[in-house]
């Protein structure tokens, strides 16, 4: 490699890891940094702006809103942090419409929403002081053993299983295996593909970037998993220890080439660990099992020092989801009491709502509830959850590197 394309990030104490860069860095300038942040939906993030308020009632989440509120009290612009986001507007499954600009919220599957990269790009912009560029790209619903799946995995293969589960549901097998052939790889074709297009021009993301000072690959951050924790035609043994190991042989093929094919050898990466239902959740299957898998690529010595796991499980508020658990069953109730009433006028079914309402739930009850806007697989859409998970993103690659050479 030409020494010359060899970028150093020097700070007190703290050696960056190296990566090539495709163009030659101005002396004594600093390479803008680049931080790649993929994956499914809890990547997009579904934490709306309606739940920041639950935020300042929390001692532990306080101190956060501060960091993410301007002076005006609205989420505040990051003047040095920007961001290209794929996979997050249009149907957020398949769309490659791009968003573009300054760090803030509104990145995510929504322009009330936002997801990781708002407390990741905050905390880094504060860890670093320099300029930032985020490239994010995420799309929902996606799997690593289909849709993500990187080339050196080599194509899907079906199981005993899979085929007995398709004969018996009487599905047409070659119309599956063509559909499945068609969508093997797509989303990681896709991630890579708007990494470059973004590369290859980074003033149009980045107005003031300047060629000649460069840019570093610094870091991919990746937070996906839940369609494969509950696949259990690809994972048919996913009850069982080691049910998840092909998950683990599929994160380290993606590691392998993202770095091959962005031409960042020793490229940092933070995989970070699904917490769906909390700390609890990960001490039964099939979570637990999964939990594992995703964690163990860290620890193989091929990565030690560059690849860190991140467990997002402690992030989890237990109270938050019992009383959404509560409002999901009054709900219910609620819905089949108006089903045995079915002259009702609406007038009538509001008044017994509220009515109930009141019976069941507390002011406070109320005011809680406002800090969840989704389901529990979307971390309950919730601000106090999804802020800290970025900012966790952000510490694990700031550990990264202090140990990456």
């Amino acid at each position: 490699m030409n020494p010359r394309n060899r970028i150093f990030l020097a700070l007190p104490g703290v050696l960056l890891a190296t990566v090539a860069v495709p163009v030659t860095a101005q002396e004594g300038a600093r390479p803008l940094k680049v931080f790649i942040l993929a994956g499914q939906s809890n990547m997009q993030g579904h934490a709306s702006l309606s739940t920041l308020e639950s935020m300042a009632a929390d001692p532990k989440t306080a101190p956060l809103l501060k960091e993410m509120l301007g002076p005006n009290g609205k989420p505040r612009v990051c003047d040095r942090v920007w961001i290209s986001s794929v996979g997050c507007r249009g149907d957020a499954y398949s769309d490659l419409t791009e968003q573009k600009g300054k760090l803030t919220t509104g990145f995510g599957p929504g322009k009330d929403k936002f997801g990781p990269e708002y407390l990741f790009g905050i905390t880094m912009e504060k860890h670093l002081g320099e300029p930032i560029l985020l490239i994010k790209t995420s799309w929902g619903g996606r799997s690593l053993h289909t849709d993500f799946r990187p080339p050196s995995a080599g194509p899907y293969v079906w199981s005993d299983y899979e085929l007995a589960q398709c004969k018996r549901r009487g599905d047409d097998l070659e119309k599956n295996k063509a559909d499945k052939i068609k969508a093997t790889g797509l989303f990681y074709r896709h991630m890579i593909e708007h990494v470059k297009k973004v590369l290859a021009d980074i003033k149009r993301v980045v107005p003031d970037y300047d060629a000649k000072q460069g840019y570093e690959l610094a870091g991919f951050v990746w937070f996906q998993g839940f369609n494969d924790l509950v696949s259990d035609w690809t994972y048919e043994k996913r009850m069982k220890p080691g049910g998840y190991d092909q998950y683990t042989e599929l994160m380290e093929h993606l590691i392998r080439d993202v770095r091959k094919d962005l031409s960042a050898p020793k490229l940092p990466v933070v995989i970070g660990v699904m917490g769906i239902g909390g700390v609890k959740e990960g001490n039964k299957p099939p979570q637990s099992y999964f939990r594992q898998a995703q964690a163990a690529p860290a620890s193989l010595v091929e990565f030690k020092g560059n690849v860190l796991a991140v467990e997002t499980a402690p992030f989890w508020d237990d109270e938050l989801d019992a009383l959404q658990q509560r409002w999901e069953r009054f709900e219910s109730k609620v819905n089949q009491e108006a089903k045995k009433n079915p002259k009702w006028t609406r007038e009538e079914k509001d008044a017994a709502r509220k009515k109930a309402i009141a019976e069941n739930f507390t002011p406070e009850d109320l005011k809680r509830l406002r800090g969840i806007s989704n389901g529990g697989y979307h971390y309950l859409g919730a601000a106090k959850i999804m802020a800290p998970i970025g900012k966790a993103f952000a510490e694990g690659m700031k550990e990264l590197c202090k140990t990456s050479k």
